[in-house]
């Protein structure tokens, strides 16, 4: 069996390890992820953001809840833990910040934030792998889109100080910027995803925004989520609002090779299913030992698809039932745990594990949660840009 066979099925063995005690205001759960170990053989930290504008914290293992931060009136978008903390937890602001708080301490107050100009309104970020930079994109404010940058280092020096940004980019989107992705080993590569359809891939470094703008891809749709990968992770990929899937290799950009390795418009139709079919895509992540890039995908009851992506297409690797009760609306993906985080509209949080029985065998009915985020698909002009090769 070749190391792929084997992930693969790891993958389709996935079974229910954990589930989380559902809290006393539930929530549709929408983004999450998880921190470096602490030290050898501790759990990771599992945060995870909502939509009643908080932000969670578990223990890893057993997720159980440890805090809950509140955005004081604005909208809270992501969550990332700090690479060389496993203490540092961020999420953005819809009121121009981006906050930073210590899970170790008791109180509610951010130890950073990281301030935006007045009519920024961040709805996307991301910190790179070091530590070094933040950057947040934000919705368009008339006809300005922006991705704001600023320095990270010694968030714990200085408890409690407001950042101002090192500087913006402001000409490369011209509508929301939904996502932000950095490389996981360079720190001065970025990717962003916007409603303009555009994904954008900067090296930070150069000295102005042209320079620094070293490809665009279109999409042709509204980018719900990308992610980096391939061998040296110098392909990007996306998801679309309306389900599609963009794959592309930057390694390809100064050959005459196409750099497009497989656009499909719409994953529901290419990807054969049992039963309920495929009714929207959840995010991907790539896995190193395989060297495979996979999606999730899901039901409106809650069963989540795996799909291996090849440049033939989409096939569908395995289904996980049993778990969620609802559309399932994040996900992550731990190398080091070899398990699977996802969160829903249920309001559940799921820890799986290959060939992991639950303790519990409960499943929690359906929960009919009113969610205060609503996705945004807009009309794009695929004209706006021309794609640079």
């Amino acid at each position: 069996m070749s190391a792929v066979e084997k992930v693969e099925q790891q993958l389709a063995g996935l079974r229910i390890a954990r589930r989380c005690v559902p809290s006393e205001e539930p929530a549709y759960l929408l983004d999450i992820h998880t921190s470096s170990a602490a030290q050898p053989g501790a759990s990771p930290l599992v945060a995870v953001s909502c939509s009643n504008e908080s932000l969670r914290v578990y223990d890893g293992a057993a997720l159980r809840l440890l805090r809950e931060y509140g955005a004081r009136g604005g909208v809270l978008a992501g969550v990332r833990f700090a690479h060389t903390s496993a203490s540092l937890v961020f999420s953005a602001c819809s009121q121009g910040t981006v906050q930073c708080w210590d899970v170790r301490s008791a109180t509610q107050k951010p130890v950073q934030v990281f301030s935006g100009y007045p009519s920024n309104a961040f709805i996307s970020f991301d910190v790179s792998c070091g530590d070094l930079v933040v950057c947040a994109g934000t919705e368009k404010v008339e006809k300005d889109t922006f991705l704001v940058f600023w320095d990270a280092r010694g968030i714990t020096d200085c408890a409690s100080a407001t950042k101002e940004p090192l500087g913006v980019y402001s000409e490369s989107h011209n509508d929301d910027i939904t996502k932000i992705c950095f490389h996981p080993v360079e720190p001065n590569l970025v990717v962003s995803g916007s409603t303009d359809g555009l994904v954008n891939v900067f090296d930070i470094n150069k000295d102005n925004e042209d320079d620094a703008l070293i490809s665009t891809c279109n999409s042709d749709s509204s980018v719900s989520s990308l992610g980096w990968a391939g061998e040296g992770y110098k392909q990007v990929y996306c998801t679309t609002h309306d389900e599609g899937f963009c794959w592309w290799d930057t390694a390809q950009l100064d050959t005459e090779e196409p750099i497009t390795l497989l656009h499909v418009l719409d994953a529901r139709e290419s990807v054969s299913t049992e039963n309920q079919g495929l009714h929207y895509l959840v995010g991907g992540f790539y896995h190193e030992k395989a060297g495979k890039l996979f999606l999730l995908g899901g039901t409106s009851t809650g069963d989540i698809h795996l799909l291996s992506c090849s440049a033939e297409g989409l096939s569908l690797l395995g289904t996980l039932r049993g778990g969620h009760s609802a559309a399932v609306r994040c996900c992550c993906w731990s190398p080091t745990e070899e398990s699977l985080l996802t969160g829903g509209e249920d309001a559940q949080l799921l820890l799986w594990k290959p060939g992991a029985v639950e303790r519990s065998l409960t499943k929690k009915a359906s929960l009919k949660i009113s969610s205060s985020v609503q996705k945004r698909v807009r009309v794009h002009n695929t004209s706006l840009k021309s794609r640079k090769k």
